[in-house]
This record gives structure tokens, sequence and C-alpha cells, in this order.
């Protein structure tokens, strides 16, 4: 539906009662504000559906944003944000950096701080680029199965074992 003062779309429907009657208006978000704006001076309850709306409109723009967030993938594991909310599980340790904004205010609100503090464990760093690379390397063999390029799923499967071959001894 259409907004009745432009060629928008009509976001807020506000049924007043006058004289006994309802009386439909079906606006746009600019269009309500002003409706809203300039009779808040009427009354008080006016007002309070002014600030209802507001709410509503910044409620709005934080799922938009959230939406955007979700859509987020990982270039190595390939996982998104929204299946890191679902699931709770992070996919490689590139996550991370590719997650850094989002996950470092998660981190900041559970700790009450972005930075560890504390011991790591002593093989903390060892092979953490080899087992980055070989996440990757298994994401491309599944991607390369699915769509039946067996000749670089081959490929990529001895890459991968010549990879961890050279990890034991």
């Amino acid at each position: 539906m259409k907004c009745q003062k432009c060629e928008k779309f009509a976001t807020f429907h506000i049924t007043e009662l006058t004289s006994g009657k309802p009386v439909e208006f079906h606006l746009c978000e600019e269009h309500a504000r002003e409706y809203l704006s300039e009779s808040s001076d009427q009354n008080e309850a006016t007002a309070a559906l002014a600030e209802s709306v507001a709410q509503n409109v910044a409620l709005n723009h934080a799922v938009e944003n959230l939406r955007e967030i979700d859509q987020q993938v990982c270039p190595v594991c390939g996982i998104s944000f929204f299946e890191f909310r679902s699931k709770g599980r992070l996919g490689c340790p590139f996550d991370y950096t590719c997650f850094n904004e989002q996950l470092g205010m998660l981190v900041e609100n559970i700790h009450g701080e972005r930075r560890h503090i504390g011991k790591l464990p002593h093989s903390f760093h060892k092979g953490q680029d080899r087992r980055t690379y070989l996440i990757k390397l298994r994401r491309e063999l599944d991607e390369a199965i699915a769509i039946e390029d067996y000749e670089n799923a081959k490929n990529l499967r001895d890459q991968i074992l010549k990879i961890e071959e050279d990890n034991h001894p």
C-alpha cells in the first residue's frame, strides 16, 4: 500500500477516532513523523504514539543492520555470521579476524574486556596457519565434489594428504 501523501510504501497505518468515527491514515516513515509532530501538540496520547513510532523505526533499523551482518561470510571456511549465531561455534581461526567487530562486542559484553590477559598454551601459534589452510582446502574439496569437478577434487585431496603426512613423522 502506498503512502497517502507520496509514492513511497506506507509502513505506518494510523487510525484516529474523530467525532466517534475511525479515520485511517496510511503513511510512509517521513510523513508519519510529520503527521505525528503536527498533531502532538493536540494531546499527550499522540505524543506517546510518536515515541512508539520512533522506537519502531529504531528497531527496524537495528533489524536491517543485523540482516547485513548475518550475511557476512568467512572467505576461508565459508561460515556466515548467522550460522555462528545459530550454532554458537566458529568455523576456523580466521573467523576472529573476519567477524572481529561483532565478536569483539560479544566478548566485551561477556568478559568486560576485548583483550586476552593470561596464559596461552605453548603450542598455541604452532601450526595455526597450516590448520587454517587445511580448513580452506577441505571447503574447496567439498565444493568441487558438489559440482562434480572430480579432477580438481583429486588434486585437493592429494594436497590435504600431503600436508597431513608432513605433519606426522
